[in-house]
């Protein structure tokens, strides 16, 4: 596997690959890889010739008091699984290659609407940066496909209306959510919950499953987040928010609606939790 910083050197290589007629494939992320990771790396290598994957921990998408300088960079043993999963090139730029101009000078992508809801509007920013630096890593890689997990569902149709409004050709796929025994979606952030913090982790997903049982039954969706909240908070979880919204616009859900999705976020000690479910009702 080549790693390279090198914006030239990703570009040779993807020109030749393109040469030979070869597809190509990319995993932008940033660092500090699990299983869900690798589980888009082999499914990119299952439907492309070449795997490219990013790792770059991208300041411009974290707000001020975030956890940009505590973030986990563990990047020996992450080309370790990446060599194992089958990817052939590693891009591991700077902040300076990405943004040579710096922050403040840096030209800005903004996915309207979407991005200033949910966890736009308790990140106000995260998604402007999200869309500019996958705006930018997909100029350098130009790849003719990039997968994603859905646990970051919001992230999703963000990136996917990204690439629809600017026209750009990529066809970008929403890989399941991979999780833990105890049905905790796999995270890096996961890392900073505590043993005991873990143990109360998987009942984010526990009170989803029972939101989605009740709405998909016929039951009040407000009843539904209420319940949803109290049975969070009965176990130590603080919820930022929880919402129900139409599965494949984010718009607020309304009764003639049944593609559904219950996006969810909670602070369990120094851990922001995320997770989603998609159902029907």
């Amino acid at each position: 596997m080549l790693t390279t910083a090198k914006v030239e050197e990703i570009r040779a290589r993807i020109k030749c690959w393109r040469q030979q007629g070869e597809s190509v494939a990319f995993v932008p992320t940033m660092g500090n890889l699990h299983q869900g990771h690798i589980t888009l790396v082999k499914e990119a290598k299952q439907r492309a010739d070449h795997v490219v994957v990013s790792i770059f921990v991208n300041p411009l998408q974290f707000g001020q008091n975030e956890d940009l300088d505590g973030y986990p960079r563990t990047l020996e043993a992450d080309q370790a699984k990446l060599v194992d999963a089958g990817c052939e090139m590693l891009f591991v730029p700077t902040p300076a290659i990405m943004y040579p101009k710096g922050l403040d000078r840096q030209t800005f992508i903004e996915v309207p609407g979407i991005s200033n809801e949910l966890c736009g509007a308790t990140r106000p920013g995260h998604f402007r940066g999200v869309a500019t630096v996958v705006a930018k890593l997909f100029n350098i890689v130009q790849p003719d496909l990039a997968l994603f997990g859905r646990k970051d569902y919001q992230q999703l149709q963000v990136i996917r209306t990204m690439v629809e409004d600017l026209s750009l050709p990529v066809e970008v796929i929403g890989v399941d959510t991979v999780r833990e025994d105890t049905g905790l979606a796999m995270s890096s952030r996961n890392g900073y919950l505590t043993a005991e913090e873990k143990a109360k982790a998987p009942a984010l997903k526990q009170a989803l499953d029972a939101l989605a049982t009740h709405i998909s039954a016929g039951g009040n969706v407000d009843n539904a987040i209420s319940e949803c909240k109290a049975s969070l908070t009965a176990v130590g979880l603080t919820p930022d928010y929880i919402e129900v919204r139409e599965a494949s616009t984010l718009a607020p859900a309304t009764d003639a609606d049944h593609a559904l999705v219950v996006l969810a976020a909670a602070y369990l000690g120094k851990a922001r939790l995320i997770d989603n479910l998609t159902f029907n009702r």
